[in-house]
């Protein structure tokens, strides 16, 4: 009886039984990573042991969940991760990032609630190397933390700002979930990295404006600094001219042509570890800067290899077509389908990391907003929402990972919210979700902004492409 259901059954149905089984275990606390893995190889073993019987089955299963992530994760896009995350590392260790800081807080620190705007702009300046919203959150945390609870702000609304200011590394390029994106849904690693330009400078510019906002309304919420004088300000500058450069390296070589995204995150690694040697680094903290990359990197990547054999599985199963034809189907507004999977997003977000949640999702979900638009090679004037095939692909693209920041401090997973606990013995998990509530309006204001006006998106990269 058994063995006959489980024979009985076709591709489309084997893929909703294993991908609800993923969700279950997702849901009871396995990690995604090992979650999509032996999701994917069950599938893969339950579609071939039904076309060729178990012991051939098995062995097919277990020869492509053995070359799938190999031959994947090798790919040279992927290898730029593990150059940003090391940057980011290095900027820390050599006290780049406490420099921005100071600056950030000599220019800005006057407004209401000025240190935590300062933290804020510090924090999108370290996304502009880090590209790791984890790393951005858990060096803030040390930094900006201790100097706002010395002027007397509330430790919850410090926790959060930090918290939130650090997922501004998943759209400020070099973002390492841009990129994974870009390589899930086969776009070009170098243009959406362009597009996340500006919705992060807008979504930066939105953080600081609820600060403000929140610092007027509340007495004694959030104490402006004291003001400095130009002088003062233009002598902070020098100490973060090494970030800015090394920004400036990057941009130059992947959008002036002179290198590829890969070689402009190794030169701009190099060039950081230059000033970090000239600034004195000592061998004890460059060795800590080589092992907490190598820990974050192996992190994504294995994150990577389990849900690629996930993926593989879902192409066998035909789940992202039927899944596409279903929505395409739907008789609501292309606009209003695409709002309502973004919900979806933001539940799934309670359950599962950022990075986690896109690579399982992307491979269903991409081609049904592409079938939305009216396909991948529709002209801009042809389609829903009048975006050309590829625009639409770097449109949504930004759109869903400002949607998967929203993972990162959304309880009870969010990972940024963890991390500033942990870093900060002295304030509670709790204590970071409630700090953070208030940056959900911001986030859910800025979405609707990009939704609203596409050519925040759109207008950089067109400038050097073809969208």
């Amino acid at each position: 009886m058994i063995a006959d259901f489980f024979t009985s059954q076709d591709s489309l149905s084997i893929g909703l039984y294993v991908s609800g089984f993923l969700l279950l275990m997702v849901i009871i606390g396995v990690r995604v990573a090992f979650a999509a893995a032996i999701a994917g190889f069950l599938g893969l073993l339950w579609i071939f042991s039904a076309r060729m019987g178990f012991e051939r089955g098995f062995l097919v299963a277990l020869q492509m969940a053995g070359t799938i992530p190999h031959a994947k994760a090798t790919t040279l896009s992927l290898s730029l991760i593990p150059a940003f995350i090391l940057i980011g590392y290095l900027a820390y260790h050599a006290g780049m990032t406490r420099t921005l800081f100071e600056a950030a807080k000599r220019w800005v620190g006057w407004l209401p609630g000025g240190l935590g705007v300062a933290t804020v702009f510090a924090t999108a300046g370290f996304a502009a190397v880090s590209g790791a919203s984890v790393a951005t959150s858990a060096v803030f945390a040390r930094i900006a933390i201790p100097e706002m609870l010395k002027e007397g702000y509330d430790k919850r609304f410090a926790a959060g700002v930090v918290a939130a200011g650090g997922t501004l590394a998943s759209l400020i390029p070099p973002s390492a979930i841009l990129v994974i994106y870009a390589i899930i849904v086969e776009q070009d690693v170098g243009t959406l990295l362009m597009a996340g330009f500006i919705p992060g400078a807008v979504s930066a510019v939105i953080y600081g404006a609820l600060v403000i906002f929140l610092a007027l309304t509340r007495p004694n919420f959030g104490p402006p600094t004291r003001r400095y004088s130009v002088k003062e300000r233009l002598e902070s500058l020098p100490g973060a001219f090494p970030i800015f450069f090394v920004v400036f390296i990057i941009i130059f070589c992947i959008y002036g042509g002179v290198g590829t995204p890969t070689e402009a995150g190794s030169l701009g690694a190099f060039v950081v570890l230059l000033f970090a040697l000239w600034r004195g680094m000592k061998a004890r903290e460059l060795g800590s800067a080589l092992v907490e990359s190598a820990k974050l990197t192996v992190m994504i990547f294995t994150i990577i290899w389990g849900v690629l054999i996930y993926v593989r599985f879902l192409g066998f199963a035909s789940l992202p077509d039927a899944f596409a034809d279903w929505i395409s189907s739907l008789e609501h507004s292309p606009m209003l389908t695409l709002i309502m999977i973004l919900c979806a997003y933001a539940v799934l977000g309670m359950f599962m990391d950022a990075i986690g949640m896109l690579l399982l999702t992307l491979p269903v979900v991409f081609p049904a907003v592409m079938a939305l638009n009216g396909g991948a090679d529709v002209a801009a004037a042809d389609s829903a929402f009048g975006l050309s095939g590829t625009a639409c692909a770097v449109w949504f693209g930004i759109i869903v990972v400002k949607m998967a920041e929203l993972c990162l401090i959304t309880p009870p997973i969010g990972l940024n919210c963890f991390v500033v606990a942990g870093v900060r013995k002295d304030i509670s998990v709790q204590d970071v979700f409630r700090g953070v509530t208030p940056f959900f309006v911001a986030d859910v204001i800025t979405i609707a902004v990009l939704l609203a006006f596409p050519s925040i998106v759109i207008w950089l990269p067109s400038l050097v492409t073809n969208l």
